[in-house]
């Protein structure tokens, strides 16, 4: 895990917890993430007001402490967050209750399902894309998720010229195939960025 001096010891004794479940350890977006027969179960990490839990499946759990919440209402649909501000909020006992649960959902195979939906593009990016033949074959070919960030990137920005600028910005990337936050993800498999 990333080391976040703020929440050490609580991280650490999260990680001492984590590793004595029967899950197997793995580094994914640049996090530790334990998983069962391939699939994400939880993760954890330190941020600025809180250290937390979190189970990818986490809307399937009980949650019979009432601890889980859902950290982007209306935008995460199965992960669920377990937030402490306190080392001693940390209960390894219901923790381990809701992993073995978590363990028990991956095996039932629950998923939500998801409808996958044409990425909802930018007017003024269907302009672009429209007048430049090749553009719009890259931009075709890029994964629904990443057609959804750089829309999502163009109509976020208030004002129209922003919103060009934004996509000057992106030509170039689409046109490698690339997503726009691909500069941020890792390659673990040959240790490269």
């Amino acid at each position: 895990m990333e080391s976040n001096s703020q929440w050490t010891e609580e991280l650490n004794r999260i990680s001492k917890i984590l590793d004595n479940a029967p899950l197997v350890k793995t580094i994914k977006w640049g996090s530790e993430v334990f998983t069962y027969q391939g699939r994400n179960v939880v993760s954890y990490g330190g941020f600025k007001k809180y250290f937390a839990l979190w189970f990818y499946n986490g809307v399937f759990l009980q949650d019979p402490y009432g601890v889980l919440i859902n950290a982007q209402e209306g935008k995460t649909k199965s992960l669920r967050q377990w937030r402490m501000i306190q080392i001693d909020e940390m209960d390894a006992i219901k923790i381990r209750e809701y992993i073995k649960e978590a363990i028990e959902i991956e095996e039932k195979g629950l998923k939500i399902k998801t409808v996958v939906q044409q990425a909802s593009q930018s007017a003024l990016l269907e302009d672009v894309l429209d007048k430049e033949v090749s553009l719009r074959l890259a931009f075709d070919t890029l994964s629904l998720a990443k057609q959804r960030e750089y829309s999502s990137y163009i109509e976020e920005a208030k004002l129209e010229k922003t919103k060009l600028s934004r996509i000057e910005k992106i030509i170039p990337m689409i046109l490698k195939g690339g997503g726009l936050n691909d500069k941020y993800k890792i390659n673990y498999k040959d240790g490269q960025e």
